[in-house]
This record gives C-alpha cells, structure tokens and sequence, in this order.
C-alpha cells in the first residue's frame, strides 16, 4: 500500500512537472492544451510550491521593470522641470478653488500649472517651501525653481528669479533620490537663505546652507554652511539611511545670526554625540560663518520658530513610528546648563518601527526609547503625538496663539501657551493634504500643499 502511494505521488509529481515545462517553454498548441487541463489558480499553485525560484526570479524581473519605468518617469520629470528654470519660464496657477473648513475657515488653493514636478515624499507634483519678502511672496520648488509674486496682485503668474542652485544641488543628486532636494526657504533682513542635503563626498551626506543679499533679477548664491562631517548612504555603523530624516529648517535669529535644525538621517547615535551637528538645533553666524549648538537630543526637527518677545525656541520633530514632538527651548537657561537635552534616541513616546519583536532587540538595546524623559534626566516635550502626524512646520500668530502643520495627517492645529508654558486650546483644522510648508502674514496662513503642488491661503480671524 505504501509502495502504491510513493508511486502515485511520483507520477503526479512527474506530470506536474512536465505540465509546467509545457506550459512556459512547449508551443503555443501545447500550451493551450494544458491549459485545458489545468486552470489558472492550479498552474500558479504548481509554480509557487513547486518551482518556487523561477516565480521568484520572474517576480524580480518585474520588479526590475517598474523600478526601471519609475526611473525613467523620473528622470523625465527631472529634465522637465529643470527645463522650466533653465528657460525662466514663469510659473503659472489655475483659478483658486475654495473648501470649507472647520471653526469657520475658508482654505482658498491655488494649484500651480507649471514647475513643481517633482516632490520630496511624492514622485509627482513637486514639494516647496514659502516666504516673504516684503509684500511679495516667494516661492521655491525642491529642485530650485525661485519665483514671485505681489500679495496684491490679482495675477496668476510667479515671476521666475534667475539663480545658481544648480551648483551646490543638482540632477546629479536628485536622480539618486528625490530625497535629495532643497529642505527649507527663509528670507530675513533681505537676505535669502536655502539649505539642502549636501552631497560632501559620493553618496555621503549633511544639511548645507547657502545665502545670497535679496533680489528679483539674478541671484547669486555661495556656500554659508557645510559640514566637516558626513553620513554615507550605505556605509554607516546602524546600516540605515534616510535622507528625509535630515532636518533643514531655518529660521532667523538675529541680525548676525540664523538658527538651522539638522536631523540625524536615521544614524541615531548621533543625536546624542555633541561633537555632531546631527540631532542638533544649531546657531550659524553668518558673517564669520562659526556656528555653535542649542540644543540636542533631536530626530528630524522639521519646524522652527524663534519668539523674540518670549525668549524661546518652538521646535517640532517627527518620531520613529509614533512620538512626533512639540519642544521648547529655553534660551533664558542656555548659560546656566550644559546643551538642554531633549532626549532621542534615548527617550520617545513612540517605537522603533516593527514594534519590540526579535528581530529589533539590539536595536532596543542600543536605544531603549524609554517613555519619560524626565527620569532619564531630559527636557519632556510639551506634547508627544501617538500616533505621528508627519508633524512640520510651527510659527506664531499673534501673543501666546500658534499653529503647526502636518503631512502625514493633512491637517494643522492651533494652540495657546499658557503663562507656564503648557499647551491648552488645541485643536485640529483638516486640510486634506500634506502641508510641506507655512508662513503667516497679515492676518493670512499660507500653506504649501504638497499633494496638488498648491499654495493654500487662510485667512485666520
């Protein structure tokens, strides 16, 4: 009995077989035969359990194709929008479109025609960043793309401004990654300052600043700040890379000063080495160009605000998976302290990602993320979110009243500080897509809307 079974498990076997030889090398009458015989669902059970390496090499081979077709799309996006800033062409919206929001709020977007091909999280449209100057708002695409426009006007057109961004970033590095691109815009006393993910060795990179006096015609950048070191893409000691972990915002402090928030792209140990720039928010001088750091203990620190008539810092920084955080930074105390510590890769209220399986043990080993701060002697943040909300940029309205923006969650939140400087009054205004951005002026927020490649406008009550 055993006999016959081994038997007839050898001749399925051998049929099998041979029904997959015919069926992907025998021609086209055999195959369709066989196909008659069996139908779909078993002839890809006999692929998958029973040549389990040619549907893996196939399955390869596909993936192969559609990363080269993204590639391809692309490069193409690439040479198309840097066609546009090669040729100044002037970079057009469509009529604005008006959605109604919560709390009484009106958002009116204006989604751009030309430029902005190319996004940061998204391969299409384009990410930006905003500013002002004087009454004319300035906008910047991730791949250098400078326009205008009054506040004003009533046309729908930016008006390009020529400019070199081309020689410290360029396809060079955005074909590598879209990833690599400009990270922030931030005008002040008529100064135009742009930070980027600088390519300091091949495939080694930090956050790098450039600078130029403001103007409308032809700008003319130079290196501000570069760092000595850099993180290589492949080669770094925790084998993890990501180049959106880098941080770049800035924003002005003084007349001889800026402050820049620089991530730790994912090499974690950094955050808490103070002869790194990396996890920190540091002060650049920007006539001697020496710097010094603020403040450590930081992630990806993707929104800054200095507020002068209270002497602190508003940071915001995405966690890990959960525990994107609201920080303040006390200026008042920086000579009384050593650096003030926020904690990271130590302290989060979220998780690494995957959660504590077996596969992350070292990696809880090495950073615990412990869920206070405080009992392992640092600065709790003013407000952790669990989960994340992909949180950007922060700026103030008017007195103790802010908003910040998200990506992840495609909404921002309004809050109040209280005279101890805790949160109260928060809450959530949904936008419906990602804010990569945001500036407020004369009574109006104006978003960045990454999904659509808009400018968003909100006029704030």
């Amino acid at each position: 009995m055993k006999h016959q079974k081994k038997i007839i498990i050898l001749i399925t076997i051998v049929i099998i077989f041979i029904a997959y030889i015919f069926i992907n090398t025998s021609s086209e009458a055999n195959r369709q035969y066989l196909k008659t015989v069996f139908n779909h669902d078993q002839i890809e059970f006999i692929k998958k359990y029973f040549f389990p390496y040619d549907t893996i090499s196939q399955q390869k081979k596909i993936i192969s194709n559609l990363n080269n077709q993204q590639l391809l799309v692309k490069n193409r996006l690439i040479d198309f929008e840097l066609s546009i800033k090669n040729n100044l062409i002037d970079l057009t919206t469509n009529e604005p479109q008006t959605i109604n929001l919560t709390q009484n709020l009106i958002l009116k977007k204006h989604s751009f025609q030309t430029g902005f091909t190319l996004g940061v999280k998204n391969i299409f449209p384009g990410s930006g960043y905003l500013d002002f100057h004087n009454e004319n708002l300035v906008v910047l695409s991730a791949q250098g793309i400078l326009g205008y426009k009054t506040t004003d006007s009533d046309e729908l057109e930016f008006k390009q401004i020529k400019n070199n961004i081309e020689k410290f970033i360029n396809k060079k590095q955005f074909i590598k990654s879209n990833e690599f691109s400009i990270k922030d815009l931030h005008i002040y006393n008529n100064k135009i300052f742009i930070s980027y993910t600088e390519e300091i060795e091949k495939n080694c990179w930090n956050i790098g600043v450039i600078f130029s006096e403001m103007n409308f015609q032809n700008i003319n950048f130079k290196q501000l700040f570069s760092s000595s070191d850099c993180i290589h893409s492949e080669n770094n000691p925790d084998k993890e890379f990501n180049a959106t972990g880098s941080g770049g915002r800035i924003v002005g402090f003084d007349n001889n000063h800026i402050l820049l928030s620089v991530g730790e792209f994912k090499s974690r140990y950094l955050a808490q080495d103070k002869t790194s720039i990396n996890g920190k928010i540091i002060n650049i001088n920007i006539n001697d160009y020496k710097y010094k750091v603020i403040s450590m203990g930081h992630r990806n620190p993707q929104g800054l605000y200095f507020d002068k008539q209270n002497n602190f810092i508003l940071e915001t920084e995405h966690g890990p998976q959960g525990g994107d955080e609201i920080n303040l930074i006390e200026l008042d105390i920086l000579n009384e302290i050593d650096i003030p510590n926020y904690g990271w890769a130590i302290a989060s209220a979220g998780e690494h990602y995957r959660g504590k399986t077996e596969g992350n043990k070292l990696k809880y080993e090495k950073y615990p993320l412990f869920n206070s701060h405080l009992d392992h002697g640092f600065i709790e943040p003013l407000k952790s979110f669990v989960p994340s909300i992909g949180i950007s940029e922060i700026t103030k309205i008017r007195n103790n009243f802010y908003v910040l923006s998200s990506l992840r969650d495609r909404s921002i939140y309004f809050f109040n500080l209280n005279e101890e400087n805790s949160i109260v009054n928060f809450s959530r205004v949904e936008v419906f897509e990602r804010v990569r951005d945001m500036v407020y002026k004369n009574n109006k927020l104006y978003l960045f809307l990454e999904d659509t490649a808009s400018i968003g406008i909100i006029e704030i009550p």
